[in-house]
């Protein structure tokens, strides 16, 4: 097993609040404490933004950049076996963003992916279970980038050709009309590219779930002695689609395109591939969503992080574990179980309001935020 990636210096450049911030962390535990709005959480973003080029607050970078400034910069030491390496990415609105390894620039920006790989437990986790399924669909691809970086190229050409397609059929009414072989040409290219990434991407998603489904289980079960148990189902818009298997998926999802051609060109929109799926999450019978109580949905979604944990440390190495102000949102016995839990942890970044917050069991090095400044607690 790999030893674990700590992040031993991190540095932020017109990040989010930040016009200028140098800190360094600590193996173990770093707690960073002050009252909502000083900036702790945009901290623990930046580390983040490092393990996935993507935020999990937002969906865009735009909002990452300071206000008034052009591009934003995040930069991060990190120590492996006693080697280390320096990552960097610039940020830049509209434009494509630029990675650095060691200060030399790499050709593609997700070539930095793997090289520190995270946890999150957030508030805004509850949406795992209450939201949309974007939200979902997003926690698997972004586990599955961290476990497989490679897998960034996959989703990013799949979200790239389904956009092409749909320009396509929104566009295709007159041409329709006037070449409908044309169209029908056309769009079986586009039908193999979506159908090919598709189907990589489906398989991933289901080989995931399968290895998640155990775990989750587990997890919860600690968390909550209900009685009740959570599973895992991984929901496709096709009926029937083999997802164990790249060339199966394939023509599965070929043939549902062929079968739903004249709906897709009468809404003009994609109906069929893995943008449209789902992670179903059950409570004993019933789905989490609509039926579980509030700590029940609760303990569900640290149960899909904590089973994320158990996952990228049982294959490779411990993530750095990142706790963002969510011991609040905790029952006295939750908040007892997960700091148990993640007590070992090589590193974890903890951002709370005030220091009481943050358990006994996971004292550490304390820093103290506030008004754009980051103190080492004495």
């Amino acid at each position: 097993m790999e030893p674990p990636a700590i992040v031993q210096h991190l540095s932020l450049a017109d990040f989010r609040s930040y016009e200028h911030l140098e800190v360094s962390l600590a193996p173990g535990v770093n707690s960073f404490v002050g009252s909502n709005g000083q900036g702790k959480t945009n901290l623990v973003e930046g580390v983040v933004y490092l393990s996935t080029l993507s935020s999990h607050r937002v969906a865009t970078d735009a909002p990452l950049i300071r206000r008034g400034a052009e591009r934003a910069i995040v930069r991060a030491d990190v120590v492996r076996d006693d080697r280390s390496l320096q990552i960097e990415v610039e940020i830049t609105a509209g434009r494509a963003n630029k990675a650095r390894i060691n200060k030399s620039a790499v050709p593609r920006t997700r070539e930095i992916l793997g090289i520190v790989r995270t946890v999150v437990f957030a508030p805004e986790d509850l949406a795992l279970v209450k939201g949309d399924p974007s939200e979902r669909r997003r926690f698997l691809d972004d586990l599955l980038v961290q476990r497989h970086p490679r897998l960034a190229g996959t989703r990013s050409d799949y979200d790239r050709v389904l956009k092409q397609r749909n320009a396509l059929l929104k566009s295709s009414g007159s041409a329709r009309r006037a070449n409908p072989d044309d169209v029908s040409r056309t769009l079986e290219v586009w039908d193999e590219q979506v159908a090919t990434l598709g189907a990589e991407l489906t398989v991933a998603r289901r080989e995931l779930v399968d290895l998640l489904r155990p775990r989750v289980g587990s997890a919860y079960a600690e968390l909550i002695d209900s009685g009740d148990t959570v599973d895992l189902e991984y929901s496709t818009t096709v009926d029937d689609l083999p997802t164990d298997e790249v060339g199966a998926a394939r023509e599965g999802l070929l043939a549902a395109m062929a079968a739903k051609r004249r709906e897709e060109l009468d809404r003009g929109l994609t109906l069929v591939g893995p943008h449209r799926d789902d992670l179903v999450l059950r409570l004993g019978p019933v789905p989490v969503k609509g039926y579980a109580s509030h700590g029940e949905s609760w303990s569900t979604a640290l149960a899909l992080r904590l089973a994320s944990y158990d996952l990228l440390t049982e294959e490779s190495a411990a993530p750095v574990l990142i706790l963002d102000d969510v011991f609040a949102e905790l029952d006295a016995s939750r908040r007892a179980h997960l700091a148990a839990r993640v007590a070992g942890a090589p590193q974890v970044l903890i951002t709370a309001a005030v220091a009481d917050d943050v358990p006994a069991a996971l004292e550490g090095v304390r820093y103290d935020v506030g008004e754009g400044v980051v103190r080492r607690h004495e």
